[in-house]
């Protein structure tokens, strides 16, 4: 018996030893050679170059779809369903398009292939089922916006970005509502390109009185978000898609939000009937066009005709013609602002109003010249 028990006080002790030694080789010894005065000693320094201390992390997992929905959602409810519809509401003639809320007031922004514009009437839907009818109270023939206004107060208005920072490639969301059931559908995808020479004129050239410099996207069927806001990833609205005919083809682009705003701006001031004419047909002048066709300038807007014919680039009776400019005349500036591809000649007329005076800077067979032109 006292053999067993000296054994067994042997085993305790080894045990006990044993994990003090492991305790004191992996906390104890360490944590001394961690401060300046045991760090000195040798066998302290020795005792802790095989510890290696682990830092635990965690992985988040972030899933996209959810993040986009939760972007999305800071515009979706200022996204409206527009319903179109004739005083005998046959079922032919009803459409449903998207809008936005632009002001606490009842002003809706869409555009004008979302809705019908000829003899109907107008019903908005809200994203809190409301509903309420709708007056149409401008048509902006310059970009296609279209405004309806609503008999309503502190309604949550869209959030419109800088358009002017948004860079091609970055991940947007489109909205859309132009369903018989008023609900938001969303689609993904990417601003693709920034089209600078894109013209809303529907030819093959630009028209003055058109606006010109558009966003590009990639997702799919856009037809379903004709109307409604992009979004970009802080929850800006960066623009509405829009669409026309071109070529026999529907095409879809979106206008950027600061071209909206100036829009918006004219509106509200009773502008839209006060935009100026000019009466060309012309290019966008680009430093590729420019070299192939061995030019000395790179910017500004030839003014242009496929058939070459004069009576085709300038409008009749337009206030080109009686100012005097010719085809193949390339304008330079409006007043002292220079015509490019960030600075093109739609968006420098706009800001005059119709009946005012415009100094017009052009170069004809490399001479320049300055016209004095009533828009």
């Amino acid at each position: 018996m006292k053999i067993k028990k000296k054994i067994s006080l042997i085993l305790v002790v080894f045990l006990i030893g044993g994990l003090g030694g492991v305790f004191f080789d992996r906390v104890v010894f360490p944590y001394l050679n961690s401060s300046n005065w045991f760090s000195r000693y040798e066998f302290l320094r020795k005792s802790s170059d095989e510890v290696t201390v682990i830092n635990k992390t965690e992985q988040v997992f972030v899933k996209e779809e959810t993040s986009i929905n939760k972007i999305a959602s800071r515009a979706s409810s200022s996204v409206v369903n527009i319903l179109s519809y004739s005083e005998n509401a046959l079922k032919e003639n009803l459409k449903n398009g998207t809008g936005v809320i632009a002001t606490s007031d009842g002003i809706i922004i869409t555009y004008s292939t979302a809705i019908n514009l000829d003899n109907s009437k107008y019903k908005i839907f809200l994203s809190d089922g409301a509903s309420y009818d709708a007056q149409l109270i401008g048509i902006d023939s310059f970009s296609g916006l279209v405004f309806l206004r609503i008999q309503a107060q502190n309604l949550p208005v869209i959030s419109f970005g800088n358009s002017d920072d948004t860079k091609p490639g970055e991940k947007i969301v489109a909205i859309g509502n132009n369903t018989s059931y008023f609900s938001n559908r969303f689609a993904s995808g990417l601003l693709s390109a920034i089209r600078f020479d894109y013209s809303l004129s529907g030819k093959s050239v630009s028209l003055a009185e058109k606006l010109e410099g558009v966003f590009g996207s990639d997702f799919a069927n856009q037809k379903n978000y004709v109307g409604g806001p992009i979004v970009d990833y802080t929850g800006q609205v960066i623009g509405i898609t829009g669409s026309l005919e071109k070529n026999n083809q529907i095409e879809y682009f979106q206008i950027p939000s600061n071209k909206i705003r100036g829009v918006l701006d004219r509106m509200i001031k009773n502008e839209l009937d006060k935009a100026p004419t000019l009466g060309i047909y012309y290019i966008p002048l680009t430093p590729q066009y420019a070299m192939s066709h061995n030019m000395a300038g790179k910017n500004g807007a030839l003014i242009y005709s496929p058939s070459g014919q004069q009576g085709l680039a300038i409008i009749a009776g337009s206030p080109a013609q009686k100012a005097g400019l010719q085809i193949k005349d390339i304008i330079t500036k409006i007043g002292n602002q220079e015509i490019n591809l960030n600075n093109p000649l739609p968006d420098l007329l706009i800001k005059y109003k119709k009946g005012e005076i415009a100094e017009i800077t052009i170069q004809r067979a490399e001479k320049e010249m300055v016209l004095k032109v009533q828009l």
